[in-house]
């Protein structure tokens, strides 16, 4: 079975841990990208941010969230009057997935499978471990089942601040949204919606940062998330 679970060193460095993610072969994508892209940010962020995975942008930039969905972010983010250097932003999967046009010259982005996502969790897990935020917001459904399992449905729980009972010594609450490129991909007329619903959520989570503990709080949702790998 692919998994990075021995490729992850233990420590509580974050550039220990993205070392040694370069050199990760725990599933075939590492092989058409051009470098593993882990995740930036401030290493003792009260709130971390969880994408899909790096886009062509990232993929040649080698940081996450820096594309046309990062800018997306950004705006989203100001708007929720948040701070992006406070934060720590990473995705499920480090490695960019892709096909290419008829010509060959375009990169299109491929959804990764939930084999790759499973593969890659023991880095998600390592820069959780290691940053300890107080909350975690989940960008889109391929990020949120990575940490709550492959039965998580965003629509259902979308912006509900929840608890994933078993998924680290401390749990951090996590809120679960769409992913920026949401944003880009719908029609026009309903983009004003779509991003304005994305800042909400947002400011849903940053609150938790000052108002809920990791006990959890009064309607929040509990789940059982995804089997967590043992580091080797």
């Amino acid at each position: 079975m692919n998994s990075a679970a021995s490729y992850v060193p233990e420590t509580h460095k974050l550039s220990e841990l993205a070392k040694a993610a370069r050199q990760c072969k725990g599933c075939p994508l590492y092989a058409d990208a051009t470098q593993t892209v882990f995740g930036s940010g401030r290493s003792s962020a009260r709130m971390m941010l969880i994408g899909e995975q790096p886009g062509d942008r990232e993929d040649l930039a080698g940081a996450p969230f820096v594309g046309p969905a990062g800018r997306v972010l950004d705006k989203a983010l100001a708007a929720a009057e948040i701070d992006r250097a406070e934060l720590y932003l990473t995705n499920a999967v480090k490695h960019f997935k892709f096909t290419t046009n008829e010509r060959g010259k375009r990169r299109i982005h491929k959804t990764p499978s939930r084999t790759e996502v499973e593969a890659c969790r023991p880095w998600v897990l390592a820069e959780l471990d290691t940053v300890a935020p107080e909350v975690v917001v989940l960008l889109g459904a391929t990020a949120a089942k990575c940490l709550l399992g492959n039965d998580f449905r965003l629509t259902r729980h979308r912006g509900e601040i929840l608890h994933a009972t078993g998924l680290l010594d401390e749990e951090p609450a996590l809120v679960a949204t769409i992913h920026p490129s949401a944003v880009l991909r719908g029609p026009s007329e309903s983009r004003q919606g779509a991003f304005d619903g994305l800042v909400a959520d947002l400011r849903t989570a940053y609150a938790t940062t000052r108002t809920v503990s990791s006990a959890g709080s009064a309607g929040s949702g509990r789940f059982m998330p995804a089997s967590r790998p043992v580091r080797r």
